[in-house]
């Protein structure tokens, strides 16, 4: 044989490396086609703003321990592609140690809207015993006004309360709903 055959026999693909090659590269294309839309949810918490937004609810001095006041505030919310307004709605008071408590007015039962026993003066309408402040309408768990679950209740847990941030004697409440632990 000569040199040149040698050569050209040595350049030239064997069937088993050509199989090699495809195999090889048809398995990396189909893992590059399965990982490749996971690289954005991976990715996505580092992209999103650092900080929470915060909405202006009133004066410190607008807040006591006697009996939660409602607050109506709007925050910006993204679902997907859309962005909207969201009206939420929170019950304020100060707890036993002096610090702003901003409770949600979501049943954590089934998700009921819940209000507070008070009329449109503010005078409490507290039930008979007078001890739960909230009141589920759908299935009649009970709450005090601090937002502690009665233990004969549907709801099993305290209502999820606000972020809250005081600054200059103005409450600021967070977009996010954190479940409280007692």
């Amino acid at each position: 044989m000569s040199d040149e055959k040698k050569n050209a026999e040595k350049e030239s693909l064997s069937r088993r490396q050509f199989l090699t090659y495809a195999l090889g590269g048809t398995g990396a294309f189909m893992a590059a086609a399965i990982v490749s839309p996971m690289i954005p949810f991976a990715i996505d918490p580092l992209t999103r703003a650092g900080g929470t937004d915060y909405v202006e609810v009133g004066k410190e001095s607008d807040f006591d321990d006697k009996l939660p006041k409602k607050v109506e505030f709007k925050v910006k919310k993204k679902d997907g592609w859309v962005e909207s307004d969201v009206q939420l709605t929170a019950w304020i008071i100060k707890d036993q140690q002096g610090k702003i408590l901003a409770m949600s007015n979501i049943c954590t039962h089934l998700g009921c809207g819940i209000n507070g026993t008070v009329d449109a003066n503010g005078k409490s309408e507290s039930p008979k015993d007078g001890k739960w402040f909230f009141l589920c309408p759908c299935h009649g768990s009970k709450f005090d006004k601090f937002g502690v679950n009665s233990p004969e209740s549907p709801a099993r847990r305290p209502l999820d309360v606000y972020d809250v941030k005081v600054e200059n004697g103005i409450v600021k409440l967070g977009t996010s709903i954190q479940q409280r632990k007692v």
